[in-house]
C-alpha cells in the first residue's frame, strides 16, 4: 500500500475515533468508576470490536448489507437497545462513582463487555466503515493489504482510547472528575439515551 494512501487511511480512522460518542462516554464511564486499569481495558475491547468491523468490511459486508438489509435493521435495533441500556445504568448510578470510586462502578470483566459491545452495537460504526474503509478496498488486494487496514483501523482506535484512559486517570484529573461524578454520569446517560433514540428515529 502506498504511504500516501496509508496516511490518507489513518487520517480517516483517527477522525473517526475522535469523534464524540458512546465510545467515549463508555470509556470515560469506567476510568471514572475504576480508574486506569478498567479504562484502559474499555478502549482495548473497543479497537477489537473495530477490527471485527474492519475485518467484516475488507470481506465485502458492504454488499452483504445491500443485499440482506434487514440484517443490518436487526444489528441497529440490538445496538439501539444496548445503548440505552448503558444510558439507564448511567442515569440510576448517581452520586457512586464519587463515593465508591474503587467498588463496583465497573470492573475488568464489565469494562471488556461494555467496550466489545459499544463497539459492535454502534450502526455509525458500521456506516462508517462500509462509506469510507471499504473505498479503501480493491478486489485485487492481497491478504498483506488487507490486515494492514484491519490493523491500523485497531491500533488508532484503541490507541486514541487508552489516551484518554491515561488522561482522565491522571492524578489531578480522576479527583476532579470523580467529585462531579454525579453529573458526569447523568450527561452520560442523557448523552446514551439520546443517541439510542437518534438510531431508532433515523
Amino acid at each position: 500500500m502506498p504511504l500516501s494512501l496509508w496516511m490518507s487511511l489513518a487520517a480517516i480512522c483517527a477522525m473517526g475515533a475522535m469523534s464524540p460518542g458512546p465510545s467515549l462516554a463508555m470509556v470515560l464511564r469506567h476510568t471514572l468508576g475504576g480508574g486506569r486499569t478498567p479504562g484502559v481495558i474499555a478502549g482495548v475491547a473497543h479497537a477489537f470490536g473495530v477490527g471485527l468491523y474492519a475485518l467484516l468490511t475488507v470481506w465485502g459486508l458492504g454488499a452483504v448489507i445491500e443485499r440482506h438489509p434487514a440484517f443490518f435493521q436487526v444489528i441497529t435495533w440490538g445496538g439501539a437497545i444496548y445503548l440505552a441500556w448503558l444510558g439507564i445504568k448511567a442515569l440510576r448510578a448517581g452520586r457512586g462513582g464519587a463515593l465508591h470510586a474503587q467498588a463496583a462502578q465497573t470492573s475488568m470483566g464489565g469494562a471488556a463487555r461494555d467496550g466489545l459491545m459499544v463497539a459492535l452495537a454502534n450502526p455509525k460504526l458500521i456506516l462508517f466503515f462500509v462509506a469510507l474503509l471499504s473505498q479503501f478496498v480493491t478486489p485485487d488486494m492481497d491478504a498483506g493489504q488487507r490486515a494492514i487496514i484491519v490493523l491500523t483501523a485497531m491500533v488508532i482506535d484503541g490507541g486514541w482510547y487508552i489516551l484518554v484512559a491515561l488522561g482522565l486517570s491522571h492524578s489531578r484529573v480522576l479527583p476532579w472528575l470523580q467529585a462531579r461524578a454525579h453529573w458526569i454520569n447523568r450527561i452520560t446517560g442523557v448523552l446514551l439515551l439520546g443517541i439510542a433514540i437518534r438510531v431508532v428515529l433515523g
